[in-house]
C-alpha cells in the first residue's frame, strides 16, 4: 500500500487535482429541487494552497450557474489530525454538506452505510471507471464523485534513450533486464533509485500490485484474512522482492542510490542521465518545474511480468460524499455540488489546478491536449483494462516498515527471501494492532 499522505508531499498539487466531466453542468438524478435560497458548506481536501483555491473556484463557479444556491467553504488539516476531524464530525451529526475525502479504504473506515448519503442513482456514476467505482462503494450502494486524478505506479523511462538505443517497451522482466543491460553498456544509469528519499524505495513492490491481483484475483482478500497463500514471501507477491534485489545484484543502479533524492532522480532521468526509475507518475509535476522541456521526453510502462501480460497499478483519486445529515433542500443542493464537480466547467477548475498526472476516473473528462506524454501511455492500459487498484484500496493492511526492508534489500543487506518474510512479520503486528479478525 502506497499511501496518498506521501504523494501529497511529494506534490503539493495533488489534493487540489479534480476530475471528471457531465454533459450537462449542474445536472444530477438527485430528487427535488429547493424553490428558494439554500446555502450549504463544502469541507476542502486540505487547507493547502491548491485544496483551498479549488473549493473556492468550485463554490463561486457552481454559484454563478446556480444563484438560489451559495457554497461556504471550510478547509481542514491533512493526515491524522483530518481523519479525525471528519470521523468525529460524521458521529456527531455535524459534517459539512458536501465532504472531499480519500476513496479506498480509509472511505471504508468512514462506515458509509450508516453515515453517508447513497449516490447510487445519479445520472454520472454510469460514467465513472470501474476501479474508481469500488473505492467509493460497498455491498449497498455508491457514495463518492471523482475528485483527483488517478496516477500509475510503474516504470518511467526516458524515451529519447530507448529511441537511441532502438529499445522496445518490455512487458516480461527478463525482456527489461535485458534493455537494462543494454542501456548500462551506453554508459547510461539503467536503473534509478533514490533511496535518499526512503519512500521510493517500495516501487517495486507496490507497483507491481496489480500483476499480483491480475495472477490471483483473491490474493488482497486471503491477505486481509490472513491465509497462508496470499504472503510476501510466496509468489506472486515476492516478486517485487526479488526484482529489487536482483537490479542491485546485477550492477544496474546509480552509485549514489543510498543518498539520491526523488527531486535529482527526476533530473536524471529527464536528462537521460538514467533511463528508467520505478516511480509513481504524479511526482510528473516536479519535472514541469526543473525540466520543463524535457517534460515529454518521459514516458511510463507498467511493471513487467513473468507472464508478459503486464498491468498498471493505479491510485485513484479521492472523492466527494455527501453526510446522512444532509436532508431536504440541502441534500438537493449537496447532490448538484457533487454532479457540479464532474460538469465541463468543474472539469476545466480541475484541469487548471494542477498538472494532470493521469486518465480521468470518468470518461466524459478528457486530459488537455498539454498534459505530460506520460499520461498517454497510462491510458492505453486503462482502455485495454489493463489496469488494476493499488493494494491500500483493497485492504488496510500496510506494514509500516516496508521502505526501510527494500532499502535493505535493495541494498545487498538482506535477501529478498528475508526481506518478504519480515515485511510478514511487520504486517501481521500491523493487523494486530488494528484489532483486524484472523490474526
Amino acid at each position: 500500500m502506497f499511501s496518498r499522505r506521501t504523494t501529497t508531499k511529494v506534490v503539493a498539487t495533488l489534493g487540489g487535482i479534480a476530475i471528471a466531466a457531465l454533459a450537462l453542468a449542474g445536472c444530477s438524478s438527485s430528487g427535488g429541487n429547493s424553490n428558494g435560497p439554500v446555502t450549504i458548506s463544502l469541507l476542502a481536501a486540505g487547507n493547502d494552497p491548491a485544496s483551498t483555491k479549488f473549493a473556492n473556484d468550485l463554490s463561486t463557479a457552481f454559484h454563478k450557474a446556480n444563484p438560489k444556491i451559495t457554497v461556504k467553504v471550510e478547509t481542514r488539516p491533512t493526515g491524522t489530525d483530518g481523519d479525525n476531524l471528519i470521523k468525529t464530525r460524521l458521529s456527531t451529526g455535524e459534517m459539512n454538506d458536501v465532504f472531499l475525502y480519500n476513496s479506498g479504504s480509509l472511505f471504508q473506515a468512514l462506515h458509509p452505510d450508516t453515515q453517508l448519503q447513497p449516490l447510487t442513482d445519479e445520472s454520472w456514476v454510469k460514467d465513472i471507471t470501474s476501479d474508481f467505482k469500488k473505492t467509493v462503494s460497498t455491498d449497498k450502494g455508491t457514495y463518492g464523485a471523482p475528485t483527483g486524478t488517478t496516477f500509475d505506479g510503474g516504470i518511467m523511462y526516458n524515451k529519447k534513450v530507448y529511441e537511441k538505443l532502438g529499445l522496445s517497451v518490455p512487458k516480461t522482466w527478463s525482456e527489461f533486464i535485458s534493455n537494462s543491460e543494454k542501456i548500462k553498456a551506453a554508459g547510461i544509469v539503467p536503473v534509478i533509485q533514490s533511496y535518499g528519499d526512503t519512500w521510493t524505495s517500495q516501487l517495486f513492490v507496490l507497483g507491481d500490485f496489480a500483476n499480483v491481483n491480475a495472477a490471483d484475483s483473491k490474493w488482497a482478500d486471503d491477505y486481509t484474512a490472513n491465509k497462508s497463500n496470499a504472503k510476501y514471501s510466496k509468489e506472486p507477491a515476492l516478486a517485487g522482492f526479488t526484482h529489487t534485489q536482483e537490479v542491485f545484484d546485477k550492477g544496474l543502479m546509480n552509485k549514489d542510490y543510498a543518498s539520491l533524492t526523488n527531486v535529482n532522480a527526476l533530473k536524471m532521468l529527464a536528462t537521460g542521465q538514467g533511463a528508467q526509475y520505478p516511480m509513481i507518475t504524479t511526482v510528473i509535476s516536479n519535472v514541469l518545474q526543473s525540466n520543463p522541456d524535457q517534460i515529454n521526453d518521459i514516458g511510463y510502462f507498467a511493471m513487467p511480468t513473468d507472464s508478459g501480460e503486464p498491468h498498471a497499478t493505479v491510485w485513484e483519486p479521492g472523492g466527494a460524499y455527501v453526510p446522512k445529515t444532509t436532508t431536504g433542500d440541502k441534500l438537493a443542493a449537496a447532490k448538484k455540488l457533487v454532479a457540479f464537480i464532474n460538469s465541463p466547467t468543474g472539469c476545466d477548475i480541475q484541469n487548471s489546478a494542477g498538472t494532470p498526472a493521469g486518465p480521468f476516473a470518468i470518461s466524459t473528462c478528457k486530459v488537455p491536449s498539454n498534459a505530460p506524454a506520460l499520461v498517454q501511455d497510462e491510458l492505453k492500459y486503462q482502455d485495454d483494462k489493463k489496469t488494476g487498484l493499488a493494494l491500500e484500496f483493497l485492504s488496510p493492511i500496510k506494514g509500516p516498515n516496508l521502505e526501510k526492508i527494500l532499502i535493505q534489500v535493495g541494498s545487498g543487506i538482506s535477501t529478498a527471501q528475508q526481506g518478504a518474510a519480515l515485511y510478514d512479520q511487520d504486517v501481521k503486528a500491523q493487523a494486530q494492532q488494528l484489532g483486524i479478525k484472523g490474526w
